[in-house]
């Protein structure tokens, strides 16, 4: 009887590279492979199907979980409630998904007694990162392995030669220049042309909103009623989070609305030109933080932006189970508890505006706020109110004046005022610099 070969769980999406990744662990690594699929609400032709790829490819088993119900009520929640935005700009596509998938990766290694995890990212991107910090931290025993890291297979061309060596099938219609994820989030592109920032984004890398200067002619209003910062009704008819995200990405995507082009700065330190379809995504958080302006206080509200920032930069940077996005969670979801209210959104030819908001909770005062005759606010309050305010920098200026900074508050160029002789005299300030400097080259 021949020993019992050791197993390994591999994150599996039925394309050319993950089913490489199961025969190269097979021949290379002397394992028996446990192929994991996760449905995050990706595009895909069927995950029957692919579990039969996975199977003919060589492994031993095929697990598929339909993981959207728990990626909506655990992640996206907790995304929605940070206003989740990478460099205030990005909302999370791929990371959000991958702390998910590298849990059920851990629990399909319990169940099997797998002593390894792989996962078929590159060397470059943050997805590695992402998959081994989550594991590592859920269980630090495990042990991870990296095929396309490790193989000598540098193109596309070798890889499907190799694959058709050892009878793996190959996809015979021609491979899109773009590489792809996608998840209930949104749908994250990039490589082919992308690659060159100063080049205009083709037009068939969008698959979920339409051109903007083709969208209707005619705007769309929706209203979103929320409950304790989570959405659950949609024009008056109560829908789940996760039927929420799929209309909005329908409506606002009809629409032409979520689409980004940006450089954005990968943990592995490199500059990458991204594009990004995310009009469910962007239309919640657009919506949230409207909402969070009517019913937040100031000081709440201001500390809160810096949280989002930190929240948002744990979770691309593969931080998910970490204790400090763990105590942020804490912050997050305790502003949360008051966040009760109806935001209405006006989407037309490529834009969502916020045209109306209101809130049981709201602290906007109408008396205090307006400036007609049912004024409430104590103008007289505002003298003493300023003189505080600006005590510290009132200090500042007259220490500055006594020194004789050459500073714009103060005509240095006429030498008028308080202005004495001081050590900053032969300072010269930045403006006449710069005219000095027109004046050579004319």
């Amino acid at each position: 009887m021949a020993d019992q070969k050791d197993k390994v769980v591999l994150a599996y999406s039925g394309g050319l590279d993950t089913s490489c990744c199961i025969k190269w662990l097979q021949v290379e690594k002397d394992l028996d492979v446990i192929a994991v699929v996760g449905d995050v609400g990706q595009e895909h032709e069927g995950l029957e199907k692919i579990k039969q790829q996975a199977l003919q490819s060589g492994a031993l088993e095929c697990i598929v979980v339909d993981m959207r119900q728990t990626f909506v009520q655990e992640y996206l929640s907790k995304a929605l409630a940070a206003n989740a935005m990478y460099e205030n700009k990005y909302p999370l596509v791929s990371a959000l998904s991958r702390p998910l998938i590298s849990k059920h990766l851990v629990d399909a290694a319990h169940a099997f007694g797998a002593k390894y995890i792989a996962h078929g990212c590159t060397g470059k991107g943050n997805d590695q990162v992402r998959f081994e910090a989550s594991i590592t931290m859920l269980d630090p025993d495990l042990e991870i392995l990296s095929p396309v890291r490790e193989w000598d297979l540098k193109t596309r061309p070798e890889e499907m030669e190799w694959a058709q060596q050892h009878g793996i099938e190959v996809p015979t219609t021609k491979k899109s220049p773009y590489s792809i994820d996608d998840n209930l989030w949104g749908r994250a592109i990039e490589c082919g042309v992308l690659e060159d920032p100063w080049a205009e984004p083709p037009a068939d890398i969008y698959a979920m909103t339409a051109d903007p200067a083709e969208a209707p002619d005619e705007p769309q209003y929706v209203e979103i009623e929320f409950m304790r910062g989570l959405p659950y009704m949609l024009d008056g008819n109560q829908k789940s989070f996760l039927g929420i995200i799929y209309a909005l990405n329908e409506i606002a995507g009809k629409h032409g609305y979520g689409r980004i082009d940006m450089i954005e700065n990968r943990l592995v330190g490199v500059k990458s030109r991204e594009c990004y379809e995310v009009p469910g995504a962007l239309s919640l958080i657009q919506a949230h933080k409207a909402l969070e302006d009517l019913v937040l206080e100031r000081e709440v509200l201001h500390f809160k932006l810096g949280m989002e920032q930190a929240w948002a930069k744990c979770v691309y940077n593969g931080q998910w189970f970490s204790p400090l996005k763990e105590a942020i969670d804490a912050f997050l979801l305790n502003t949360q508890r008051c966040l009760c209210g109806t935001v209405r959104l006006k989407f037309y030819k490529g834009s969502c505006t916020v045209v109306g908001r209101r809130s049981s909770y709201s602290l906007y005062d109408y008396a205090l706020a307006t400036y007609d005759a049912d004024d409430v606010f104590d103008h007289e309050a505002a003298k003493g109110f300023i003189q505080l305010n600006t005590l510290s920098a009132k200090t500042w200026a007259s220490n500055r004046r006594k020194e004789g900074a050459p500073a714009e508050l103060f005509d240095a160029e006429k030498q008028e005022g308080p202005l004495t002789k001081g050590k900053y005299e032969h300072a010269t300030s930045i403006w006449k610099q710069v005219v000095a400097a027109e004046a050579e080259l004319a």
